[in-house]
């Protein structure tokens, strides 16, 4: 195992549909997403990988930005979060309702 799989998660919130979604949800499905977060960038990369609580699952029927490999992962209860990993930083990019149109 490499060093960078030690090291721990770094989060890109900045994403303006993730954002968006993020900021009409109810503040009690905030606060889940929130907590979720919140561990996610508590885990070194490897853990991200293996936690069954966040159910990390490559996004096989489409590509990222620059054709980087997409991901969806529990993010909160009833929701799935696409992101894509640049290094270190787990890049947020959307947030779903549902585990089927995370894939969409």
């Amino acid at each position: 195992m490499n060093l960078k799989s030690h090291q721990l998660v770094r989060l890109d919130l900045n994403n303006p549909v993730f954002q968006r979604r993020l900021f009409n949800l109810s503040k009690n499905e905030q606060h889940n997403i929130l907590n979720t977060l919140r561990k996610s960038a508590n885990m070194a990369w490897q853990q991200v990988y293996v936690d069954y609580g966040l159910k990390w699952e490559a996004i096989l029927s489409q590509k990222g930005p620059g054709g980087k490999k997409l991901y969806s992962f529990r993010i909160g209860k009833g929701f799935r979060g696409v992101a894509h990993r640049e290094g270190l930083w787990l890049r947020l990019l959307s947030l779903h309702p549902d585990h089927d149109s995370a894939y969409q």
